[in-house]
């Protein structure tokens, strides 16, 4: 802990008033950097890291930070990157024999290169596979049970749908003369004239009417029907 004149500099409790002495101060340096870099010619790099995890930095025009840091270690015989580059190649050698490794028992899996394999590791080989064997089968009879239970869903579902459209189509018919009952043949009972006894009832003092009366047009060489269902004179069962 340094003193300046009669000021001892120490940390700034207060956040708020840390965050603005903070952007003071850092200015002041930025300030500070680019005056030296313009008056005096020099490559000046500056690289500040608030208490957030923030960066600012500032380069002198015509250089870069990195080239500064080159130029840093040449002219003190340090390395500011060895240690870096030396954990970068343990890990990439770590992870190729992890990958050669792995592709070695894909090979032996399938068979392969296990000449130089001895009895207890085909062994284990075989207890490998035959696990794995066992886990595919069991995944597979789950698939074969799942899709069983959906066709078995869609068939009771398509039943159902078939028993219920014969019920609905049976419900249309009539008992007696199926389809006849339609009104697209034509043939319809009138429950409100007294039903298909209508017909008959007309002239034998029924409750029908003539509207319940069906009329059939016969050729000139046969009787009138006509004539003898509307005329009582003309008929001896009626006479």
């Amino acid at each position: 802990m340094g003193r300046l004149g009669k000021f001892e500099i120490k940390r700034i409790q207060d956040a708020t008033g840390r965050q603005v002495c903070y952007s003071k101060r850092r200015s002041g340096i930025m300030k500070k950097a680019r005056e030296l870099a313009v008056l005096c010619d020099a490559q000046v790099a500056v690289v500040v890291l608030s208490s957030t995890g923030k960066h600012h930095h500032f380069c002198s025009d015509g250089a870069d930070i990195k080239g500064i840091f080159d130029c840093y270690q040449q002219a003190t015989g340090t390395s500011l990157w060895t240690e870096q580059y030396e954990e970068m190649q343990r890990t990439l050698s770590r992870l190729k024999d992890i990958n050669r490794n792995l592709r070695t028992e894909i090979r032996q899996r399938m068979g392969e290169d296990l000449d130089a394999l001895e009895f207890g590791e085909l062994r284990g080989l075989e207890q490998s596979v035959d696990a794995a064997l066992e886990v595919v089968r069991q995944r597979k009879y789950q698939v074969i049970t799942r899709q069983t239970e959906t066709y078995k869903r869609k068939v009771k579902h398509s039943q159902k749908v078939y028993k219920s459209l014969r019920q609905e189509l049976s419900m249309r018919e009539d008992p007696v003369f199926g389809f006849m009952d339609n009104p697209a043949f034509g043939f319809m009972d009138n429950p409100m004239m007294g039903g298909w006894d209508g017909v008959a009832a007309v002239e034998m003092g029924g409750g029908g009417s003539e509207a319940d009366m069906y009329a059939f047009h016969a050729v000139s060489s046969q009787l009138d029907l006509h004539g003898m269902a509307y005329r009582r004179s003309d008929c001896p069962l009626f006479g």
